[in-house]
């Protein structure tokens, strides 16, 4: 098979893996190293970091065959897709020859499970360690790691990675049974756990050897089971806490050709996946918790699709609102609709100099009408609402009908 009808295959069987922001790693370059790439910079963009960096990534599998037959995964072993493998000098061969066309910035590479674990992960390490020490590549590189692989090359792996991640695939450990009985959690949270400490280990003493500076990630499949919002957010929750990830990600099931019973026969909303991410960052910064964005009733266990997570507590909790502005926290502001980290940080360095007025949001670039029914200020005190129903329906974006409906 020529290499383009490969990368055809490869790079669209890769589409399902979400996990592949830039984010966290050490900026880098080859200047004076009479190496090749960087990690920073501006090309035919792929993935947006956090602090506004936008990098390309060339994102594809190693191979589509598998000896896994997960019931949600296009590549499964039963499946009946057309297959490919790339070599590892191909693979090779496309990311600097890509990058040299500045049409990427770095390399996103997985891989289906051929032959055994530690087989396939040596095929992935082969790659990184080419580019790395072959040819000097200072780009990015994200290496997708199998977890029943031997701590070794797992090792091997974090020194030419910077960032490894494991799929914990399904939100609970009865989805996982059920859909992938071929996979352990148990195996993949310990392979988690050995992450940490390598990372851990790396960060606390600067002369040890390089360990994915990155971090490590995960993804989990939404929709494909039963589970709740709430058992989402709180898998979520699990793993930021107990092994440090620096990012979970969240893919809502898209339905496959020649699917099993098991699985639902539409996929779920996209808006729901959107709202998880929401969640996620009140988790993450907000200082929320999960009971707080998805209450531990049959009721809340769901997140709300027509308003945004933050709204919604809001909306349950209305005798925390309205806030002055010019007196409450730092955490209470962050618990105020429409008000962002920075947007907060900024409101608490100015109100060091004057007293707050409404038009002070305005200036701030601040979505005035999702706000001012829970702040005061100088010059603004909102109307009593008598149901937080009616608020809702003030706050909730229209929506254009369904011509085919």
């Amino acid at each position: 098979m020529e290499i383009g009808a490969k990368l055809k295959i490869l790079a669209d069987a890769a589409k399902y893996d979400a996990s592949c922001s830039s984010s966290g790693g050490n900026k880098r370059d080859s200047i004076g190293t009479g190496g090749i790439g960087s990690n920073e910079g501006m090309g035919i963009c792929h993935a947006y970091a956090p602090d506004g960096r936008c990098i390309s990534l060339l994102k594809i599998l190693l191979t589509n065959f598998c000896t896994y037959d997960c019931v949600y995964c296009i590549n499964r072993r039963s499946s009946n897709v057309e297959r490919a493998r790339f070599s590892v000098r191909e693979v090779v061969d496309l990311t600097l020859n890509f990058y040299k066309r500045n049409y990427i910035e770095g390399l996103f590479l997985s891989s289906g499970i051929i032959r055994n674990a530690d087989y396939t992960m040596e095929q992935l390490v082969r790659v990184a360690k080419s580019l790395r020490v072959d040819h000097r590549f200072r780009g990015y590189i994200h290496l997708k790691t199998i977890p029943d692989a031997s701590p070794e090359l797992i090792t091997e792996a974090g020194r030419w990675a910077d960032r490894l991640s494991i799929n914990i695939e399904m939100p609970t450990e009865s989805g996982l049974h059920n859909l992938a009985p071929e996979k352990n959690l148990r195996d993949i949270r310990a392979a988690m756990g050995s992450l940490r400490l390598s990372i851990d280990e790396a960060r606390a003493e600067p002369k040890s050897p390089r360990f994915a500076p990155a971090g490590q990630s995960t993804q989990m499949i939404v929709g494909a089971d039963d589970a709740s919002d709430r058992a989402v957010l709180k898998t979520s929750h699990n793993l930021y806490n107990n092994y440090g990830l620096r990012r979970v990600y969240y893919s809502a099931f898209s339905p496959i050709p020649d699917a099993s019973k098991a699985l639902p026969l539409i996929a779920p909303p996209l808006q729901r996946e959107h709202r998880l991410y929401q969640a996620d960052w009140l988790l993450r910064f907000y200082g929320f918790s999960v009971d707080d964005i998805a209450p531990p009733d049959a009721e809340h266990a769901n997140l709300d699709l027509d308003v945004d997570p933050k709204t919604a507590w809001a909306l349950r909790n209305r005798e925390y609102f309205p806030v002055d502005l010019n007196v409450a926290s730092r955490e209470t502001l962050l618990r105020v609709p429409g008000l962002g980290v920075k947007t907060v940080d900024r409101l608490l360095e100015l109100r060091m100099h004057k007293q707050l007025r409404f038009e002070d949001l305005s200036k701030l670039r601040v979505p005035t009408r999702k706000v001012a029914p829970f702040v005061i200020t100088v010059d603004h005190r909102p109307r009593a609402q008598a149901e937080s129903t009616t608020l809702r329906s003030q706050l909730v974006a229209p929506q254009q009908a369904d011509l085919f409906a």
